[in-house]
């Protein structure tokens, strides 16, 4: 991966949070427990995920980092969304997802190209490279952004808008 790529990933990376934040904004409770679809993931269940996949991925970086050919453990999201009550507050979570994106965004920051070149394995992607992790949470909370959006139906109210 090129600096000027890894650089453009890490801005959005460190983006995600606002992008998220945006679109929940001002929604109701009903509006975040609207399942979009059947079998679909609510605004709610979204933030909750958020939170536990950026403190999942907040370790898994430093693993990649500070360890030598780590092998980074998947989770079952489904099951986290099935047994840790994803029906709680959000705020909470809200806080969790913000405050491991600002520390991982300063790591990020400082990481040197030593660092950067760092493998570990992961049973789904095999080699997991930091630069491979900055590539899949670079686009995390802009693609769950969109999902929220649709949830609560702010995307409704851009076209009826325009």
């Amino acid at each position: 991966m090129d600096r000027q790529t890894r650089d453009r990933l890490v801005a959005r990376y460190k983006d995600g949070f606002r992008e998220v934040s945006a679109a929940v904004e001002g929604a109701t409770d009903a509006e975040l427990d609207r399942r979009p679809a059947p079998g679909k993931w609510t605004a709610r269940e979204i933030i909750h995920h958020l939170a536990d996949s950026e403190m999942t991925s907040a370790v898994r970086l430093r693993l990649l980092v500070a360890e030598e050919n780590t092998p980074i453990r998947p989770y079952d999201q489904e099951l986290f969304a099935r047994t840790l009550h994803y029906d709680r507050p959000i705020v909470a979570s809200m806080r969790a997802f913000q405050s491991a994106r600002e520390s991982t965004g300063e790591l990020l920051d400082r990481l040197t190209e030593a660092q950067w070149a760092k493998v570990g394995s992961h049973p789904e992607h095999k080699q997991y490279s930091v630069e491979k992790w900055l590539e899949i949470y670079a686009a995390h909370a802009h693609n769950h952004a969109e999902q929220i959006r649709r949830a609560v139906g702010k995307e409704e109210g851009k076209r009826k808008k325009e």
